[in-house]
């Protein structure tokens, strides 16, 4: 009997470490199966400026986005729209914000357009841009949830 003890405690732990790595693969597949979260706050990679660039914010239903400047002490709006979240699980996104004029009309620095088209890939929330008749692409990495 006590020779059939170490085989009997081997296959035990075997036995759980095979229902362990089962649990994880459903676990596993059970997130793969939840829609694309982007909410949280965003900052961009591609500022050409170490003490200027743009934030986002995305909540719920809305996406707020701010020029950063004097070293993240000066804060003015760019964009406030709408977000429509995934409904499925994606690698990939994209949506077209409707402006909410009502918080951008008196903003100096926001824009005016009447919508603006975001696209999420490969963890890079992007967007154009547009100021003093430029314009650029602007990348946003999640900075928190």
């Amino acid at each position: 009997m006590k020779k059939l003890l170490p085989y009997a405690l081997s296959l035990v732990m075997l036995l759980a470490l095979t229902a362990c790595s089962g649990n994880k693969e459903s676990s596993e597949k059970e997130n793969s199966q939840k829609p694309l979260d982007l909410s949280g706050e965003w900052i961009q990679t591609n500022s050409n400026s170490e003490d200027a660039w743009q934030e986002a914010t995305i909540t719920e239903d809305v996406i707020e986005i701010n020029w950063i400047s004097d070293n993240g002490d000066t804060k003015s709006l760019y964009w406030s729209g709408s977000f429509i979240a995934p409904t499925e699980a994606a690698e990939s996104y994209s949506w077209t914000s409707k402006n909410d004029t009502s918080k951008t009309e008196n903003a100096l620095l926001a824009s005016t357009a009447e919508t603006k088209d975001f696209t999420y890939e490969d963890g890079i929330l992007s967007y154009e841009a547009s100021a003093l008749g430029s314009t650029t692409v602007v990348k946003l990495e999640r900075k928190s949830k």
